[in-house]
């Protein structure tokens, strides 16, 4: 018998479980490493995670060309045929987001997340109208991105009851960490999938109906992820608390340092078969102390 809530009725990619937000992997000058991007989706994949979410926030998507979005997007799609790729597609426009959405779909991506314009403020009408035409652009489901304290734009709870009457709208990833938010729209919105999107909220993600977690930390320690989130499926709630424990422990380990700059060190200091590379600038990895810091903490963890 399945614990963990079923995803919304509207959704025919039925998300669920971990979905990490992929890394974008760059050479040391800055330029973008499809090979290893695409390496780096496989590796979480192979660690049992159930999709992947190219040009999300650990995507570094507001730092590419669309040029490079595009690559990046057929670089996932190519590598990853046994989960559902989501691409992400948001731009401050929606004239860019439609034809990031139409390009997704022409190289064969399985749904789009589309974050709230960003920038400039959005008020009802246009939230409402941005999403409509997106969602008239493609067939795919497309899956709102909700994280106001990187767009400045947030989205009331009106808003989105009228967001859910667009067709082919199937879901929101919430970065609020609005609690009484995320609950109020899970249970206005029964026939949308609510993803959490914070390490620090995937058990109670679920327990407030959430159907699973875009998870950070799963880009390094994907099986980590995937066994919490299957203890609470299971119904070991128990097992499934200790888990988000250790999640607690190995997200500050990972904040050490710069913004963002704990997953590529993390993926740095596990020595696997690719490279992350850098971050593109202005953000950055962890200096030498920091690196070390973090090694350190995640062999306590016994993480290595």
């Amino acid at each position: 018998m399945s614990h963990a809530p079923e995803p919304g009725t509207d959704d025919p990619l039925s998300l669920h479980g971990v979905v990490p937000p992929t890394i974008t992997a760059f050479h040391e000058d800055e330029s973008v490493n499809y090979e290893a991007t695409a390496a780096h989706a496989r590796y979480v994949v192979d660690g049992g995670v159930h999709g992947v979410f190219p040009l999300g926030t650990n995507g570094e998507f507001p730092l590419l060309t669309g040029e490079e979005k595009r690559g990046v997007v057929e670089a996932v799609v190519d590598a990853v045929d046994d989960v559902p790729v989501i691409a992400g597609v948001g731009a401050p426009s929606t004239y860019e987001t439609v034809a990031n959405a139409e390009h997704a779909e022409s190289v064969g991506a399985d749904g789009l997340v589309v974050v709230t314009p960003y920038y400039y403020p959005l008020d009802h009408d246009a939230a409402v109208e941005h999403y409509r035409r997106v969602c008239a652009a493609v067939d795919l489901p497309v899956y709102i991105y909700h994280i106001p304290s990187k767009t400045g734009n947030s989205l009331s709870l009106d808003t989105l009851d009228d967001l859910a009457e667009i067709p082919n709208l199937a879901g929101l990833k919430d970065s609020s960490k609005d609690i009484p938010w995320l609950g109020q729209a899970i249970d206005a919105n029964p026939e949308l999938t609510f993803l959490s999107g914070s390490d620090s909220l995937i058990l109670p993600g679920l327990q407030l109906g959430c159907t699973g977690t875009v998870s950070a930390v799963a880009n390094a320690f994907p099986e980590l992820i995937v066994s919490l989130y299957d203890a609470y499926d299971e119904g070991d709630e128990e097992r499934a608390r200790e888990l988000q424990s250790e999640v607690y422990a190995i997200r500050s380990a990972l904040k050490g340092g710069a913004y963002m700059a704990g997953v590529k060190t993390a993926l740095d200091v596990l020595d696997l078969d690719f490279s992350p590379g850098p971050l593109r600038s202005p953000l950055r990895k962890m200096d030498e102390s920091d690196r070390a810091a973090l090694e350190s903490d995640l062999r306590a963890l016994d993480m290595l």
